[in-house]
Protein backbone atom coordinates (compact mmCIF):
# COMPACT_ATOMS: atom_id res chain seq x y z
CA UNK A 1 0.00 0.00 0.00
CA UNK A 2 1.07 3.37 -0.21
CA UNK A 3 1.42 6.15 1.50
CA UNK A 4 -1.76 7.88 0.35
CA UNK A 5 -3.84 4.36 0.82
CA UNK A 6 -2.87 3.98 4.49
CA UNK A 7 -4.14 7.39 5.08
CA UNK A 8 -7.13 6.78 3.38
CA UNK A 9 -7.54 3.60 5.17
CA UNK A 10 -6.94 5.43 8.71
CA UNK A 11 -9.52 7.71 8.21
CA UNK A 12 -12.13 4.85 6.92
CA UNK A 13 -11.06 3.01 10.27
CA UNK A 14 -11.30 6.62 12.23
CA UNK A 15 -14.59 7.12 11.25
CA UNK A 16 -15.72 3.11 11.82
CA UNK A 17 -14.62 3.61 15.59
CA UNK A 18 -16.79 6.01 15.82
CA UNK A 19 -19.87 4.96 14.65
CA UNK A 20 -18.77 1.48 17.34
CA UNK A 21 -18.99 3.91 20.24
CA UNK A 22 -15.11 5.00 20.67
CA UNK A 23 -14.89 8.13 22.19
CA UNK A 24 -13.63 10.69 19.40
CA UNK A 25 -10.00 11.13 20.58
CA UNK A 26 -9.33 7.94 21.04
CA UNK A 27 -10.25 6.92 17.51
CA UNK A 28 -8.49 9.70 16.18
CA UNK A 29 -5.22 8.33 18.19
CA UNK A 30 -5.51 4.88 17.04
CA UNK A 31 -6.37 5.40 13.17
CA UNK A 32 -2.93 7.77 13.83
CA UNK A 33 -0.68 5.37 15.19
CA UNK A 34 -1.40 2.64 13.21
CA UNK A 35 -1.42 4.91 9.99
CA UNK A 36 2.18 5.60 10.97
CA UNK A 37 3.17 2.47 11.91
CA UNK A 38 2.75 1.78 8.87
CA UNK A 39 3.58 4.61 6.33
CA UNK A 40 6.99 4.48 8.70
CA UNK A 41 7.56 0.76 9.32
CA UNK A 42 8.39 1.26 12.71
CA UNK A 43 5.96 0.98 15.56
CA UNK A 44 8.39 2.73 17.93
CA UNK A 45 9.02 5.17 15.47
CA UNK A 46 5.27 6.03 15.07
CA UNK A 47 4.91 6.20 19.29
CA UNK A 48 8.13 8.67 18.91
CA UNK A 49 6.34 10.80 16.47
CA UNK A 50 3.01 11.30 17.99
CA UNK A 51 4.90 11.82 21.59
CA UNK A 52 6.70 14.69 19.79
CA UNK A 53 3.38 15.87 17.78
CA UNK A 54 0.81 16.00 21.03
CA UNK A 55 4.37 17.95 23.53
CA UNK A 56 4.39 20.36 20.90
CA UNK A 57 0.93 20.96 21.04
CA UNK A 58 0.25 20.89 24.66
CA UNK A 59 2.93 23.60 25.55
CA UNK A 60 1.80 25.95 23.17
CA UNK A 61 1.80 29.23 25.08
CA UNK A 62 -1.44 29.64 23.21
CA UNK A 63 -4.19 26.83 24.80
CA UNK A 64 -3.86 28.88 27.72
CA UNK A 65 -7.28 30.35 26.12
CA UNK A 66 -9.15 27.52 27.02
CA UNK A 67 -8.98 26.85 30.29
CA UNK A 68 -8.78 30.67 31.57
CA UNK A 69 -12.70 31.26 29.44
CA UNK A 70 -14.33 27.94 30.38
CA UNK A 71 -13.37 29.21 34.44
CA UNK A 72 -14.80 32.22 33.39
CA UNK A 73 -17.92 30.93 31.94
CA UNK A 74 -18.56 28.90 34.86
CA UNK A 75 -17.76 31.88 37.47
CA UNK A 76 -20.67 33.68 35.73
CA UNK A 77 -22.97 30.54 35.78
CA UNK A 78 -22.48 29.95 39.18
CA UNK A 79 -22.76 33.67 40.44
CA UNK A 80 -26.34 34.07 39.27
CA UNK A 81 -25.12 35.93 36.10
CA UNK A 82 -27.32 34.43 33.52
CA UNK A 83 -30.51 34.86 35.87
CA UNK A 84 -29.70 38.31 36.30
CA UNK A 85 -29.27 38.98 32.12
CA UNK A 86 -32.43 37.22 31.18
CA UNK A 87 -34.22 39.53 33.68
CA UNK A 88 -32.97 42.41 32.18
CA UNK A 89 -33.46 41.13 28.48
CA UNK A 90 -37.03 40.32 29.40
CA UNK A 91 -37.88 44.08 31.07
CA UNK A 92 -36.49 45.38 27.86
CA UNK A 93 -38.60 43.07 25.63
CA UNK A 94 -41.32 42.99 27.67
CA UNK A 95 -43.77 44.95 25.94
CA UNK A 96 -42.92 42.98 21.96
CA UNK A 97 -45.55 40.85 21.18
CA UNK A 98 -43.13 37.24 22.23
CA UNK A 99 -41.20 39.43 24.07
CA UNK A 100 -40.66 36.63 27.18
CA UNK A 101 -38.85 34.53 23.88
CA UNK A 102 -37.36 37.66 22.98
CA UNK A 103 -35.90 38.49 25.84
CA UNK A 104 -34.39 35.00 26.04
CA UNK A 105 -32.58 35.48 23.02
CA UNK A 106 -31.03 38.67 24.07
CA UNK A 107 -30.49 37.15 27.43
CA UNK A 108 -28.47 34.57 25.58
CA UNK A 109 -26.62 36.73 23.50
CA UNK A 110 -25.70 38.45 26.67
CA UNK A 111 -24.22 35.77 28.27
CA UNK A 112 -22.84 34.28 25.31
CA UNK A 113 -20.75 37.67 25.35
CA UNK A 114 -19.13 36.75 28.58
CA UNK A 115 -18.50 32.87 28.37
CA UNK A 116 -18.13 31.58 25.01
CA UNK A 117 -19.90 28.45 26.06
CA UNK A 118 -23.17 27.08 24.34
CA UNK A 119 -23.66 24.41 26.34
CA UNK A 120 -23.32 26.54 29.59
CA UNK A 121 -25.73 28.66 28.11
CA UNK A 122 -28.39 25.71 27.46
CA UNK A 123 -28.08 24.29 31.00
CA UNK A 124 -28.63 27.85 32.68
CA UNK A 125 -31.62 29.04 30.54
CA UNK A 126 -33.29 26.10 31.01
CA UNK A 127 -33.83 26.06 34.45
CA UNK A 128 -34.28 29.37 34.52
CA UNK A 129 -36.33 30.72 30.68
CA UNK A 130 -38.65 27.32 30.48
CA UNK A 131 -40.12 27.46 33.55
CA UNK A 132 -40.95 31.22 33.11
CA UNK A 133 -42.36 30.83 29.13
CA UNK A 134 -44.31 28.38 30.12
CA UNK A 135 -45.99 29.72 33.16
CA UNK A 136 -47.29 32.61 30.99
CA UNK A 137 -48.64 29.94 28.43
CA UNK A 138 -45.56 29.47 25.63
CA UNK A 139 -46.24 25.81 24.23
CA UNK A 140 -43.98 23.42 25.57
CA UNK A 141 -41.94 22.72 22.24
CA UNK A 142 -41.52 26.72 21.38
CA UNK A 143 -40.62 27.19 25.12
CA UNK A 144 -37.65 24.86 24.84
CA UNK A 145 -37.10 25.91 20.92
CA UNK A 146 -35.89 28.90 21.76
CA UNK A 147 -33.63 28.19 23.97
CA UNK A 148 -32.46 25.60 22.12
CA UNK A 149 -32.37 27.47 19.30
CA UNK A 150 -30.39 30.88 21.27
CA UNK A 151 -27.62 28.67 23.44
CA UNK A 152 -25.85 28.47 19.64
CA UNK A 153 -25.28 31.52 20.13
CA UNK A 154 -22.76 31.37 22.90
CA UNK A 155 -20.45 29.83 19.82
CA UNK A 156 -20.46 32.57 17.89
CA UNK A 157 -20.88 35.73 19.30
CA UNK A 158 -16.98 36.39 21.17
CA UNK A 159 -15.35 34.77 23.52
CA UNK A 160 -16.35 31.57 21.89
CA UNK A 161 -14.27 28.57 22.52
CA UNK A 162 -14.94 27.36 18.59
CA UNK A 163 -13.52 30.29 17.30
CA UNK A 164 -10.21 29.63 19.58
CA UNK A 165 -10.00 25.80 18.67
CA UNK A 166 -10.25 26.98 15.25
CA UNK A 167 -7.57 29.70 15.41
CA UNK A 168 -5.16 27.27 17.00
CA UNK A 169 -5.71 24.44 13.85
CA UNK A 170 -5.60 26.92 11.64
CA UNK A 171 -3.33 29.75 13.08
CA UNK A 172 -5.38 32.33 12.76
CA UNK A 173 -5.77 35.30 15.04
CA UNK A 174 -8.17 34.41 17.57
CA UNK A 175 -8.91 37.96 18.48
CA UNK A 176 -9.50 38.60 13.86
CA UNK A 177 -11.90 35.18 14.56
CA UNK A 178 -13.47 37.11 17.91
CA UNK A 179 -14.30 40.43 15.38
CA UNK A 180 -15.12 38.54 12.62
CA UNK A 181 -18.09 36.54 14.77
CA UNK A 182 -19.87 40.09 16.03
CA UNK A 183 -22.01 40.73 13.05
CA UNK A 184 -22.60 37.60 11.99
CA UNK A 185 -23.32 36.72 16.03
CA UNK A 186 -25.61 39.83 16.01
CA UNK A 187 -27.74 38.74 13.33
CA UNK A 188 -28.33 35.64 14.08
CA UNK A 189 -29.63 37.15 17.72
CA UNK A 190 -31.94 39.53 15.45
CA UNK A 191 -33.42 36.62 13.50
CA UNK A 192 -34.09 34.73 16.09
CA UNK A 193 -36.16 37.85 17.55
CA UNK A 194 -38.16 38.41 14.52
CA UNK A 195 -38.50 34.62 14.15
CA UNK A 196 -40.15 35.07 17.70
CA UNK A 197 -42.51 37.90 17.19
CA UNK A 198 -43.72 36.65 13.30
CA UNK A 199 -44.67 33.45 15.26
CA UNK A 200 -46.27 35.71 17.99
CA UNK A 201 -48.36 37.70 15.13
CA UNK A 202 -49.05 34.19 13.23
CA UNK A 203 -49.68 31.50 15.71
CA UNK A 204 -50.45 33.12 19.01
CA UNK A 205 -51.24 30.04 20.46
CA UNK A 206 -48.03 29.06 20.62
CA UNK A 207 -47.33 31.77 22.48
CA UNK A 208 -50.40 31.46 25.01
CA UNK A 209 -51.14 34.89 26.96
CA UNK A 210 -49.11 37.45 25.14
CA UNK A 211 -51.08 40.68 26.00
CA UNK A 212 -48.91 43.61 27.16
CA UNK A 213 -49.27 43.36 31.18
CA UNK A 214 -46.39 46.19 32.78
CA UNK A 215 -46.25 44.05 35.94
CA UNK A 216 -44.83 41.66 34.15
CA UNK A 217 -40.54 41.34 33.99
CA UNK A 218 -40.66 45.00 34.96
CA UNK A 219 -37.74 46.22 37.09
CA UNK A 220 -37.06 49.49 38.71
CA UNK A 221 -33.97 51.70 37.43
CA UNK A 222 -32.41 50.33 40.19
CA UNK A 223 -32.73 46.91 39.80
CA UNK A 224 -31.65 47.34 35.86
CA UNK A 225 -28.47 48.80 37.24
CA UNK A 226 -27.67 46.09 39.88
CA UNK A 227 -28.47 43.28 37.98
CA UNK A 228 -27.00 45.00 34.75
CA UNK A 229 -24.20 46.81 35.21
CA UNK A 230 -21.99 44.26 36.78
CA UNK A 231 -22.85 42.50 33.05
CA UNK A 232 -21.92 45.84 31.41
CA UNK A 233 -18.48 46.18 33.49
CA UNK A 234 -17.40 42.53 32.75
CA UNK A 235 -17.99 42.45 28.96
CA UNK A 236 -16.27 46.06 28.62
CA UNK A 237 -13.35 44.57 30.18
CA UNK A 238 -12.80 41.29 28.05
CA UNK A 239 -14.04 42.44 24.57
CA UNK A 240 -13.28 45.97 25.33
CA UNK A 241 -9.46 44.94 26.44
CA UNK A 242 -9.44 42.13 22.77
CA UNK A 243 -11.00 45.24 20.39
CA UNK A 244 -8.72 47.82 22.36
CA UNK A 245 -5.70 46.23 22.03
CA UNK A 246 -4.95 46.52 25.99
CA UNK A 247 -4.75 42.52 26.41
CA UNK A 248 -4.41 39.58 24.24
CA UNK A 249 -7.38 36.93 24.61
CA UNK A 250 -5.11 34.60 26.65
CA UNK A 251 -4.83 38.26 29.28
CA UNK A 252 -8.43 38.70 28.68
CA UNK A 253 -9.36 35.56 29.68
CA UNK A 254 -7.59 35.47 32.91
CA UNK A 255 -8.91 39.77 33.51
CA UNK A 256 -12.50 38.17 33.02
CA UNK A 257 -11.98 35.20 35.53
CA UNK A 258 -10.60 37.72 38.05
CA UNK A 259 -13.73 40.65 37.38
CA UNK A 260 -16.25 37.56 37.66
CA UNK A 261 -14.29 36.56 41.26
CA UNK A 262 -14.62 39.96 42.24
CA UNK A 263 -18.13 40.30 41.16
CA UNK A 264 -18.96 37.63 42.84
CA UNK A 265 -17.72 38.20 45.67
CA UNK A 266 -18.66 41.78 45.85
CA UNK A 267 -22.30 40.63 45.21
CA UNK A 268 -21.96 37.40 47.95
CA UNK A 269 -22.50 34.90 45.47
CA UNK A 270 -19.34 32.92 45.37
CA UNK A 271 -18.57 30.83 48.40
CA UNK A 272 -15.64 28.62 48.91
CA UNK A 273 -17.37 25.35 48.04
CA UNK A 274 -19.27 26.96 44.39
CA UNK A 275 -15.79 28.08 43.57
CA UNK A 276 -13.85 24.55 44.38
CA UNK A 277 -16.65 22.94 42.38
CA UNK A 278 -16.06 25.47 39.68
CA UNK A 279 -12.07 24.61 39.50
CA UNK A 280 -13.51 20.95 39.30
CA UNK A 281 -15.53 21.30 36.48
CA UNK A 282 -13.27 23.91 34.79
CA UNK A 283 -10.62 21.00 34.73
CA UNK A 284 -12.57 18.80 33.66
CA UNK A 285 -13.84 20.27 30.42
CA UNK A 286 -10.23 21.70 30.14
CA UNK A 287 -8.83 18.50 29.99
CA UNK A 288 -11.40 17.10 27.54
CA UNK A 289 -10.94 19.99 25.21
CA UNK A 290 -6.92 19.55 25.33
CA UNK A 291 -7.17 15.99 24.88
CA UNK A 292 -9.49 16.37 21.40
CA UNK A 293 -6.72 18.78 20.38
CA UNK A 294 -3.78 16.67 21.22
CA UNK A 295 -5.85 13.77 19.38
CA UNK A 296 -6.43 16.20 16.27
CA UNK A 297 -2.91 17.30 16.03
CA UNK A 298 -1.75 13.75 15.96
CA UNK A 299 -3.86 13.27 13.34
CA UNK A 300 -3.21 15.82 10.99
CA UNK A 301 0.42 14.82 11.40
CA UNK A 302 -0.52 11.34 10.07
CA UNK A 303 -2.86 12.59 7.08
CA UNK A 304 0.54 15.21 6.57
CA UNK A 305 2.86 11.99 6.20
CA UNK A 306 -0.01 10.32 4.12
CA UNK A 307 0.09 13.20 1.22
CA UNK A 308 -3.87 12.78 1.55
CA UNK A 309 -4.84 16.34 2.05
CA UNK A 310 -2.09 16.77 -0.54
CA UNK A 311 -3.78 14.48 -3.18
CA UNK A 312 -7.28 15.28 -2.05
CA UNK A 313 -6.81 19.11 -2.87
CA UNK A 314 -5.10 17.95 -5.88
CA UNK A 315 -8.36 15.63 -6.80
CA UNK A 316 -10.32 18.94 -6.11
CA UNK A 317 -8.46 21.45 -7.84
CA UNK A 318 -8.70 19.62 -10.80
CA UNK A 319 -12.19 18.55 -10.56
CA UNK A 320 -15.32 20.84 -12.04
CA UNK A 321 -17.10 21.41 -9.04
CA UNK A 322 -15.41 24.97 -9.06
CA UNK A 323 -14.99 27.29 -5.79
CA UNK A 324 -18.42 26.95 -5.01
CA UNK A 325 -19.00 23.91 -5.35
CA UNK A 326 -16.21 22.79 -3.14
CA UNK A 327 -17.43 25.23 -0.26
CA UNK A 328 -21.09 24.24 -0.58
CA UNK A 329 -19.88 20.65 -0.36
CA UNK A 330 -18.28 21.17 2.60
CA UNK A 331 -20.61 23.14 4.13
CA UNK A 332 -22.97 19.93 3.38
CA UNK A 333 -20.58 17.72 4.79
CA UNK A 334 -20.55 19.50 8.17
CA UNK A 335 -24.04 19.88 8.59
CA UNK A 336 -24.54 15.74 7.72
CA UNK A 337 -21.43 15.33 10.60
CA UNK A 338 -23.00 17.47 13.02
CA UNK A 339 -26.46 14.82 13.24
CA UNK A 340 -24.06 12.09 14.76
CA UNK A 341 -20.69 14.01 16.43
CA UNK A 342 -20.58 16.77 18.48
CA UNK A 343 -19.11 20.14 17.16
CA UNK A 344 -14.91 20.04 18.59
CA UNK A 345 -14.83 16.55 16.94
CA UNK A 346 -16.20 17.74 13.46
CA UNK A 347 -13.62 20.61 13.32
CA UNK A 348 -11.13 18.76 14.80
CA UNK A 349 -11.31 16.34 12.26
CA UNK A 350 -12.82 18.21 8.95
CA UNK A 351 -10.24 21.32 9.40
CA UNK A 352 -7.11 19.16 8.82
CA UNK A 353 -8.02 17.84 5.79
CA UNK A 354 -9.73 20.68 4.36
CA UNK A 355 -7.15 23.22 4.51
CA UNK A 356 -5.01 22.60 1.64
CA UNK A 357 -7.38 22.74 -0.30
CA UNK A 358 -9.20 26.17 0.87
CA UNK A 359 -5.75 27.76 0.40
CA UNK A 360 -5.11 26.65 -2.93
CA UNK A 361 -8.41 28.87 -3.62
CA UNK A 362 -7.44 31.96 -1.92
CA UNK A 363 -10.14 31.72 0.17
CA UNK A 364 -9.61 34.05 3.35
CA UNK A 365 -9.59 31.61 6.51
CA UNK A 366 -11.47 34.20 9.12
CA UNK A 367 -14.34 33.73 7.30
CA UNK A 368 -13.99 30.46 6.42
CA UNK A 369 -14.03 29.72 9.99
CA UNK A 370 -17.10 31.38 10.74
CA UNK A 371 -19.17 29.51 8.06
CA UNK A 372 -17.55 26.29 9.55
CA UNK A 373 -18.93 27.51 13.26
CA UNK A 374 -22.16 28.38 11.98
CA UNK A 375 -22.46 24.86 9.95
CA UNK A 376 -20.98 23.15 12.72
CA UNK A 377 -23.73 24.78 15.68
CA UNK A 378 -26.46 23.63 13.18
CA UNK A 379 -25.55 20.30 14.17
CA UNK A 380 -26.19 20.98 17.99
CA UNK A 381 -29.91 21.44 16.82
CA UNK A 382 -30.12 17.95 14.43
CA UNK A 383 -30.99 14.54 15.58
CA UNK A 384 -30.25 11.84 16.23
CA UNK A 385 -27.17 13.83 18.34
CA UNK A 386 -28.00 17.03 19.10
CA UNK A 387 -25.47 18.01 22.14
CA UNK A 388 -27.75 21.06 22.95
CA UNK A 389 -31.34 18.85 22.89
CA UNK A 390 -29.74 16.30 25.38
CA UNK A 391 -28.29 19.16 27.91
CA UNK A 392 -31.84 20.93 27.77
CA UNK A 393 -33.46 17.76 28.33
CA UNK A 394 -30.87 16.60 31.04
CA UNK A 395 -31.39 19.73 32.40
CA UNK A 396 -35.16 20.11 32.53
CA UNK A 397 -37.45 19.03 35.57
CA UNK A 398 -40.37 17.88 33.25
CA UNK A 399 -41.03 14.50 32.08
CA UNK A 400 -43.93 15.61 29.94
CA UNK A 401 -41.33 17.13 27.64
CA UNK A 402 -39.66 14.28 25.33
CA UNK A 403 -36.03 14.77 22.97
CA UNK A 404 -38.85 14.65 20.06
CA UNK A 405 -40.56 17.71 21.12
CA UNK A 406 -36.99 19.92 22.07
CA UNK A 407 -36.28 18.90 18.37
CA UNK A 408 -39.40 19.62 16.52
CA UNK A 409 -38.99 23.06 18.76
CA UNK A 410 -35.31 23.82 17.70
CA UNK A 411 -36.34 22.85 14.02
CA UNK A 412 -37.21 26.39 13.18
CA UNK A 413 -33.97 27.64 14.71
CA UNK A 414 -32.42 25.36 12.96
CA UNK A 415 -33.56 26.67 9.57
CA UNK A 416 -32.89 30.68 10.29
CA UNK A 417 -29.27 29.66 10.87
CA UNK A 418 -29.37 28.01 7.46
CA UNK A 419 -30.43 31.48 6.46
CA UNK A 420 -27.93 33.42 8.31
CA UNK A 421 -25.02 30.85 6.81
CA UNK A 422 -26.36 31.89 3.41
CA UNK A 423 -26.45 35.65 3.90
CA UNK A 424 -22.48 34.65 4.82
CA UNK A 425 -21.72 32.69 2.20
CA UNK A 426 -23.35 35.53 -0.18
CA UNK A 427 -21.93 38.09 1.65
CA UNK A 428 -18.25 37.52 3.21
CA UNK A 429 -18.13 41.03 4.41
CA UNK A 430 -20.66 40.13 7.19
CA UNK A 431 -17.50 38.59 8.83
CA UNK A 432 -14.78 40.65 7.48
CA UNK A 433 -16.15 43.78 7.62
CA UNK A 434 -14.80 44.42 11.26
CA UNK A 435 -11.21 43.39 11.31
Amino acid sequence: MTPFDIGLASFGVMVALVYLGFWVPFALMLASYGGVWLIKGSPVLAGKLLALAASETISSYFFGVVPLFVLMGYIVSVTGMGKDAFDVANHLFRRLRGGLGIGTVGANAIFAAITGISIASAAVFTRIAVPEMRRHGYSKRFAVGVVAGSSVLGMLIPPSLLLILYGLLTEQSVGDLFIAGVLPGLLLAGIFALGIFLTALLRPRWLGDIRFDPAKGHLTPREVLAKGLPLAALIALVLGGIYGGLFTPIEAGAVGCLGAILIGLIRRKLSLRDFWQVLNDTGLVTASILFLIIAAQMYSRMLALSGVPAGFGSFIAHADIGYWGVILAYVGLVIVMGTVLDSSSIMLILVPLMLPVVNGFGVDLVWFGIITVIAVEIGLLTPPFGISVFVIKSALDDPDITLRDIFAGAAPFALMMLVVLGLVLLFPSLATALI
